[in-house]
């Protein structure tokens, strides 16, 4: 049996997968995911779907039900591929814009932004990375840092408590002994950041990641976090056993 190239027409973006189909496949599709890259069944007939959220698009009208049903199904299995595989932070693979080269860079933490806080949607990028604010007492209290790149900066000693830090980039940051009492830290990659000392009382930490940070002596007092997340914070062998208490873990 030939299988035609079957493709929609839109006038805006697509996203088309290429995915093998047998020829028993029309009656009952097979399609088979894995948790990372989500491989499909090797192929038998070469068939491009092409997927739109576009409301002007043009189908054949030969186009038959079974193949409209397989189309649904694989867009919906690209859809849930694109979704799971997209970071609400910046990657660890992915390459970071070059150093602003603005003079006041620095200084511009002690405005902070003002959109978008929750999201982490910003007016302008918060460049702070390899700036020193250490023990900075009152600049960085309660100021919004969403999106903010922090690797490699200084932050020890600092207040920074009730600042909203969502999608906060912080890997390699120093934060010994920073104050982040009643601070929303949301979605925060935290990797190999120095945390030791530093104190979570009462501190949201929804979606952020440790992973190989140093979390020697921190408080964690009444922490507002997720219970996937705990488990995760709680393979960090370096939260003394005080810090383990508070959290919690088992």
């Amino acid at each position: 049996m030939e299988i035609k190239e079957t493709e929609k027409y839109i006038p805006s973006k697509m996203m088309t997968l290429l995915t093998p189909l047998s020829h028993n496949s029309l009656s009952s599709p097979q399609l088979s995911t894995k948790r990372h890259g989500c491989p499909l069944h090797q192929p038998h007939v070469p068939l491009r779907i092409t997927c739109s959220s576009s409301a002007s698009k043009r189908v054949p009208k030969s186009e038959e039900s079974p193949f409209k049903e397989l189309r649904t199904v694989a867009c919906g299995l690209l859809a849930v591929c694109t979704v799971a595989t997209a970071s609400p932070v910046i990657a660890a693979n992915q390459r970071l814009p070059p150093l602003s080269t603005e003079p006041n860079r620095c200084e511009r933490a002690f405005v902070g932004n003002t959109i978008g806080q929750a999201n982490g949607v910003y007016d302008k990028p918060l460049d702070l990375r390899f700036c020193d604010y250490t023990n900075e007492k009152s600049n960085l209290k309660g100021k919004s840092l969403a999106a903010a790149l922090m690797s490699d900066a200084k932050f020890d000693g600092a207040d920074m408590s009730e600042a909203v830090m969502s999608k906060a980039y912080a890997v390699g940051a120093s934060f010994k002994g920073t104050d982040f009492s009643n601070a929303v830290l949301d979605r925060v990659n935290f990797g190999k950041a120095n945390l030791q000392g530093a104190i979570f009382k009462n501190t949201v930490l929804s979606g952020s990641t440790f992973d190989n940070a140093q979390l020697e002596d921190a408080v964690f007092e009444d922490t507002i976090i997720g219970y996937i997340d705990l488990q995760k914070l709680c393979t960090n062998t370096s939260i003394s056993a005080e810090g383990r208490v508070e959290l919690g873990c088992r």
